[in-house]
C-alpha cells in the first residue's frame, strides 16, 4: 500500500482492535509505516492513567510480530522507524529491561556515536530517554554536544523544547553548557509569540529549574505570553507558570484578572495541586482575589477529601495572612475542624502551627487542638525538624498563646511555658516603614512642640512592638514618654505603611489586624495612621492637623 493511503486509513481509526484489523489486512509495510502503527497504537491505548488495556495490546500477535521486526531488524531500520518506535514502545509501558528495548537502545546509542542523526532525530531521540524512568545522563549528554554545533536559529519551537528539558537533566553545578543556553535563550526571546502553551510553560520551568535569574527579557516576555493562555494551560502546566512568577518575582495585573476568571469556572475540575498553587501565589504575591479565595472554599466544602492535608494547609493558610473571610467562612471552617479531627496525624508538625496561626488572625480559635500544640512531644516535634524552634516558629507559639489568654478565658487547657515564648514577636509581612514612620514622628513633633511627648518603636511586656505611644494622665494632658506614673490611657498609633497591607488593596493583613486587635484588649487606645490617607499630606503642618483630628479628635487646646 502506498504510504500516505497507509496514513490516511492509519490516522481515521480510533481503537487498537481496529489498527491490529487493518494491519492484519496487509502484506508488506516499510519500516516507517510500521513505527507509525506503533505510534497511532500508543495515541489511542495511553491516557493521562497509563496504558488503557495492556494485556490485549501487548500479548496481541499482530503487536507481536511488529516487535520481533523491530528487534531483530533494528540495523535496517530507518532513523525515522527507529526513533518513532522506540517513543512508542516507551509510550506503551514495554518493559525498558526487554530485549527490544535494549536492541533499539544500543542501535539508536550507536548510529549517534557516529553522528547519523538530524536534529530532529536527536531530539525525538532525548524525548523517549526523557521517558524512560531512568535515563541514561551520558547518552542526554552525548545528545547536548551534538546538539551544540548545529544551527540553533533553523530549529523548530519543538526542537527548542526538547533542548530545555535535555538541559534539565544534563547541567549540574557550574558552568556547564552555559554557552549553549546563552544562545538558546537570544534565540527563544525571538519566537515567544509562536510558542504554545504547552511550549511555553515548559520552557519557563527549564529556566527556574536551571536558574536563569540572569535572562530578564526572556522571562518577562514569556510570562507576558503566559498571561494569554491561562484557560489552556493543563492543571501541571498553570503550575509551572505560577512558580516562574514565584521564582523569577513577576506580579502582573492580567494574570490576576485571568485567574480570577478562569478558577471559579473550573475550580471543581482542577486538581488539588493547582489548586493550592494557586492560592500559594496570591498567598506570597499579597494579591487578595475574592472571587478565587471564595470558590476555594467551596471547593473545600465540598470536597476535602480530594486534597492532601499539606495542600488543605496551604489554601486555607492564605486566608489568614490577607485576613478574608469568605461568605460560607462557618461551613470553611467547620469543614477544617473536621479535617482535623480526622487527620490531625497526617499534618507536619510545622504545617500544622502554621495553619492553626492563620486560624487565630481571622478570630477562628482551635481550642480543641492547642492543648496537642502546647504539649512537650508536639514542641519537641517542632524542634526536630527544619526550621527547628526558629523565632518566627516561637513568634507563632506567643502569639497562639496570647490569643487564649486574652480571647478565649474559657480555655482551660496547658499554656506555652516561657522559655518557648519570645519577648517581641516577629511580623515577617508587616515590617515598619521607616520613612512613613519620619514623616509621622516630624508631624507629633510640630503638633506637640517637643520631641519628650512621643516614643517610637516601644517593646511592650506584652510581646508586641508599638510603633509610636502616646501617654496621657487622668484629664487628657500628654505625659512624657518616659513617665511611668499617673498614667491613665495609652495611645499606640498604628503606622500602616503600603506593605501592611494586601497588594493594591485597603485590606489590612492578618497579622497586623491581631496586632492592634490584642493591643485595643491589652488596654491600648489604637489609631490607626495608614499610607493613603497621609500620602497626599505636603507639609508638616498638614500631617499635623491630620494627627490632631486622628489621635485627640476631642481636644481642642493643642493648636497647630
Amino acid at each position: 500500500m502506498d504510504e500516505q493511503l497507509f496514513f490516511k486509513k492509519l490516522n481515521g481509526l480510533s481503537t487498537s482492535k481496529e489498527i491490529f484489523y487493518f494491519l492484519s489486512s496487509l502484506e508488506v509495510m516499510s519500516d516507517t509505516m510500521a513505527s507509525g502503527a506503533l505510534q497511532r497504537i500508543s495515541e489511542v491505548e495511553v491516557d493521562d492513567n497509563g496504558v488503557k488495556n495492556p494485556k490485549g495490546v501487548l500479548e496481541n500477535e499482530i503487536f507481536r510480530a511488529l516487535c520481533l521486526q523491530f528487534e531483530f531488524e533494528s540495523s535496517k531500520l530507518s532513523n525515522t522507524g527507529l526513533l518513532n518506535a522506540l517513543q512508542a514502545l516507551i509510550k506503551l509501558r514495554v518493559d525498558p529491561q526487554s530485549t527490544l528495548m535494549a536492541s533499539l537502545l544500543s542501535e539508536g546509542e550507536e548510529r549517534l556515536g557516529k553522528g547519523q542523526l538530524t536534529v530532529k532525530n536527536l531530539c525525538a531521540f532525548g524525548e523517549s530517554l526523557l521517558e524512560l524512568e531512568a535515563p541514561s545522563c551520558a547518552m542526554l549528554e552525548q545528545i547536548v554536544n551534538h546538539m551544540q554545533e548545529k544551527d540553533i536559529e533553523k530549529w523548530t519551537p519543538r526542537e527548542i523544547v526538547m533542548v530545555y528539558k535535555m538541559l534539565q537533566v544534563t547541567v549540574r553545578e557550574g558552568e556547564q553548557y552555559q554557552d549553549l543556553l546563552n544562545r538558546l535563550n537570544s534565540v527563544t526571546l525571538t519566537i515567544v509569540s509562536q510558542l504554545s502553551p504547552k511550549f511555553t510553560s515548559t520552557i519557563l520551568n527549564s529556566l527556574v529549574v536551571l536558574h536563569q535569574t540572569q535572562v530578564v527579557p526572556l522571562v518577562a516576555a514569556l510570562c507576558k505570553h503566559s498571561v494569554r493562555h491561562i484557560p489552556y494551560f493543563t492543571g501541571e502546566e498553570l503550575v509551572n507558570i505560577l512558580e516562574a512568577f514565584l521564582y523569577f518575582g513577576h506580579r502582573d495585573q492580567i494574570l490576576t484578572e485571568a485567574l480570577e476568571t478562569h478558577v471559579p469556572k473550573s475550580i471543581f475540575t482542577m486538581h488539588p495541586q493547582t489548586v493550592s498553587k494557586v492560592m500559594q501565589y496570591c498567598c506570597q504575591k499579597m494579591i487578595l482575589s475574592k472571587p478565587i479565595f471564595d470558590a476555594v472554599a467551596e471547593v473545600l466544602i465540598s470536597d476535602a477529601d480530594r486534597f492532601t492535608t499539606e495542600q488543605i494547609a496551604e489554601c486555607i493558610i492564605p486566608f489568614g495572612t490577607l485576613n478574608y473571610l469568605p461568605p460560607s467562612a462557618s461551613s470553611l471552617f467547620g469543614k477544617l475542624e473536621t479535617v482535623l479531627h480526622t487527620r490531625f496525624s497526617h499534618f507536619r508538625p510545622h504545617t500544622l502551627l502554621n495553619l492553626l496561626h492563620s486560624c487565630v488572625l481571622i478570630e477562628r480559635y482551635p481550642v480543641n487542638f492547642l492543648p496537642k500544640i502546647f504539649s512537650p512531644y508536639f514542641l519537641q516535634q517542632l524542634q526536630a525538624q527544619p526550621p527547628g524552634l526558629d523565632r518566627i516558629v516561637t513568634s507563632q507559639l506567643t502569639q497562639l498563646f496570647l490569643t487564649v489568654t486574652l480571647e478565649c478565658p474559657f480555655y482551660e487547657g496547658p499554656k506555652l511555658l516561657p522559655k518557648y515564648q519570645v519577648n517581641a514577636i516577629l511580623t515577617p509581612h508587616s515590617s515598619l516603614d521607616v520613612h512613613l514612620l519620619k514623616r509621622v514622628r516630624t508631624g507629633l513633633l510640630y503638633l506637640l512642640k517637643k520631641r519628650i511627648y512621643f516614643a517610637s518603636e516601644v517593646s511592650t511586656p506584652y510581646f508586641y512592638t508599638v510603633d509610636i505611644e502616646i501617654k496621657l494622665d487622668e484629664e487628657g494632658l500628654v505625659l512624657p514618654a518616659a513617665q511611668c506614673e499617673e498614667v491613665h490611657r495609652r495611645i499606640a498609633l498604628c503606622v500602616d505603611g503600603q506593605n501592611r497591607f494586601c497588594f493594591n488593596s485597603h485590606n489590612l493583613l492578618g497579622e497586623e489586624t491581631i496586632k492592634q486587635r490584642h493591643l485595643r484588649l491589652l488596654g491600648y487606645e489604637v489609631v490607626q495612621i495608614p499610607f493613603f490617607e497621609i500620602e497626599r499630606l505636603q507639609n508638616c503642618r498638614k500631617m499635623a492637623e491630620y494627627l490632631h483630628k486622628k489621635v485627640f479628635p476631642h481636644t481642642y487646646g493643642l493648636s497647630c
